[in-house]
């Protein structure tokens, strides 16, 4: 079995033994509990976007990388398929990332969807900027404290070292499309 179709839980147990790091540890470097680490390793609940951002920040790693395949070749995609869109979402949140398999890009983007009551959970927060724009539906853009209510066809862009959110009050689908810089996915 591939490293990467281990369940997400048990590929961060086998990245942090690796390492050669405790759950202890980890708990102390993520700013997470021991218990939570425990729990997310064993697969019983699946860490949220910013949870598994702050497990991976210690190991190192990218989202990318965590849910990828290894790159069969060292030369870059140019045309990437909808079938090869790499989903690091969860919880009625699908975030689709671009991905060309180049190590060293500079610009991620995504396609996300937020079905009707879902959000991104906990404040996220990476180094870098974002825009996007809503194709589709609405959604509630929370930055720092301040919070907008976006329609189809309106766009923002935000500083992503503070703290933020999306979340989708309606009920309907919010589809938008989005690129960060730098490529912390």
């Amino acid at each position: 079995m591939n490293e990467t179709t281990l369940a997400p839980g048990r590929r961060l147990a086998q990245i942090r033994q690796q390492l050669g790091l405790s759950q202890r540890r980890v708990a102390e470097l993520s700013g997470l509990t021991h218990s939570a680490i425990s729990t997310i390793e064993q697969d019983k609940v699946s860490p949220a976007v910013s949870t598994l951002q702050k497990l991976l920040k210690v190991y190192g790693l990218s989202l990318s990388e965590f849910f990828s395949e290894p790159a069969a070749s060292q030369e870059p995609k140019v045309v990437i398929g909808a079938d090869e869109l790499i989903d690091i979402g969860g919880q009625g949140v699908s975030l689709k990332l671009i991905h060309n398999g180049s190590a060293g890009r500079t610009l991620a983007m995504l396609l996300e969807t937020y079905e009707p009551g879902a959000t991104t959970g906990d404040k996220i927060r990476h180094p870098g900027e974002e825009t996007g724009t809503l194709l589709e539906g609405e959604i509630l853009l929370t930055v720092n404290g301040q919070s907008w209510q976006l329609q189809a066809g309106e766009s923002y862009v935000i500083d992503t070292s503070h703290p933020h959110s999306f979340t989708n009050n309606s009920t309907t689908r919010c589809r938008i499309v989005s690129a960060h810089t730098p490529a912390t996915f």
